[in-house]
């Protein structure tokens, strides 16, 4: 059996490995953001709906392959992954129709067990379906998977769950890797323990185990809520699931009996990640900004961070409301976090808490233990006038506040790009933000949103 190792080579300061997406692939940096900045002056208002969540939608796309009659997903978010996904699947045999927010997918009567590379290769989320297809399938081949360079993402922990499964794997010269189910083509149960916490791939052996012979245990699982919200269809539709969400999942699989769906629709849950940043943004600049559509209860490490600085919040049912508008930033306190897995402070929004501690008073720091390579935007920040010492790969020293000021940058990754966006709402001047498409991956219509708050962003055709 041939993965692959964990020791690929990195290369600077932030690791960023030559196996993942470079963000100015096929022509994505087409489009910009023009953004006045708002001086610091805090004059944001209304209201912010938020969008089904980003990380459910990828995941119950990969599952629809687990079922042998239509799948409804309602609420889903229009954005790029979700389009790139859906691509995928078309190529592989499904008929995929879209109305507003509600896509269905028809399982073809019989699945291309292969990843289109020109796509999978751009999209890390795309390793999701190797799990499902090789469970109905038998096999599956797939390239490296993309996405955001965030440094080293290796794929071992889903090769080392296939192998435990019975799967062997191959890799090709072209960096093609084929896994095979044993013979039979039916996938064993098995106790899988994973070293290093991870939702792809916890999610990935869910439902890999779904269709399996016996049960499959994984033990220090991830708890995100996006995994037992997928979990509860899956187990209206005829899976065995216990225990998602909890650090040990039990799946008793179905020894390939396809699941069915007969009408019923999965509702994606708010995205969290997409709260959390105009949560952030409402710190900063807006003078009375409620987010609406989220669950709160998500959002607690970010909250509880938020308060302990002195942001002024309402927190309801399904609604944040930031009313700081009297507070200048100054008069927050700079408090430090680390990022964890949930339900820990969210890797995903430690570039634009970033963005707060250089406008908050004190010192803190942001340790990251989940990625390499995600504070490439430091540099740019300093730029921009603020006060970051990189104290190693997974550490930065914020000293504020400092006044920002325009600048044109460009997004390394989808969340260092709604930073920046962030970043030029409270500089002086006119900012540009390239790279558009990126951000575009998990906010959906992000300058008619904060444009109806009273930012003034537009899109533009890139210089």
């Amino acid at each position: 059996m041939s993965s692959i190792s964990s020791g690929r080579p990195t290369f600077g300061l932030f690791g960023a490995s030559p196996y993942n997406e470079k963000p100015m692939d096929k022509g994505t940096t087409k489009e910009r953001f023009v953004i006045e900045g708002l001086g610091g002056k805090k004059t944001l208002k209304g209201e912010l709906f938020i969008r089904g969540a980003k990380n459910a939608a990828l995941k119950a796309l990969a599952a629809s392959i687990l079922f042998e009659d239509e799948v409804r997903l309602e609420n889903m978010p229009q954005i790029e992954d979700v389009e790139r996904m859906s691509e995928i699947l078309r190529s592989s045999g499904a008929r995929i129709d879209r109305t507003d927010d509600v896509v269905a997918i028809v399982p073809p009567k019989k699945w291309k067990p292969e990843l289109e590379r020109s796509i999978a290769s751009r999209i890390r989320a795309s390793i999701v379906l190797t799990g499902p297809m090789l469970a109905d399938m038998g096999e599956v081949k797939f390239p490296f998977p993309g996405g955001c360079v965030l440094g080293e993402r290796p794929i071992d922990l889903f090769l080392m769950g296939f192998a435990a499964m019975g799967a062997s794997t191959q890799e090709d010269a072209d960096g093609n890797f084929t896994v095979r189910a044993p013979r039979g083509g039916t996938l064993r149960g098995a106790r899988i323990f994973f070293p290093k916490v991870s939702v792809t791939a916890t999610e990935t052996l869910m439902l890999a185990a779904v269709l399996a012979e016996g049960e499959t245990v994984l033990e220090n699982a991830a708890m995100e809520p996006e995994i037992p919200a997928l979990a509860a269809f899956l187990n209206e539709c005829g899976a065995r699931i216990e225990g998602a969400g909890a650090t040990t999942v039990h799946i008793r699989g179905t020894a390939g009996k396809p699941l069915r769906a007969e009408g019923r629709t999965m509702r994606m849950p708010p995205d969290r990640i997409d709260a959390g940043s105009f949560i952030i943004l409402g710190a900063l600049a807006g003078k009375d900004l409620a987010i609406r559509g989220c669950e709160p209860k998500h959002l607690g490490s970010l909250l509880s961070a938020l308060s302990r600085a002195g942001v002024p919040l309402e927190v309801g049912r399904d609604f944040v409301r930031v009313a700081a508008g009297d507070v200048p930033n100054e008069k927050f306190k700079s408090i430090s976090i680390q990022t964890h897995e949930y339900p820990g402070f969210p890797t995903d929004l430690q570039a634009l808490y970033a963005v707060l501690l250089t406008q908050t008073s004190g010192e803190a720091t942001i340790l990251e233990t989940i990625f390499d390579g995600r504070f490439r935007y430091a540099d740019d920040l300093v730029r921009m006038g603020a006060d970051i010492t990189v104290m190693n790969p997974h550490k930065i020293l914020i000293r504020g506040p400092k006044r920002l000021s325009r600048k044109e940058l460009e997004a390394p990754d989808l969340r260092a790009g709604l930073a920046y966006i962030l970043a030029a709402a409270v500089a002086d001047g006119t900012s540009i933000v390239d790279n558009a498409y990126v951000i575009d991956r998990g906010y959906e219509d992000i300058e008619a949103r904060l444009g109806r708050v009273g930012l003034s962003i537009r899109r533009e055709p890139a210089a």
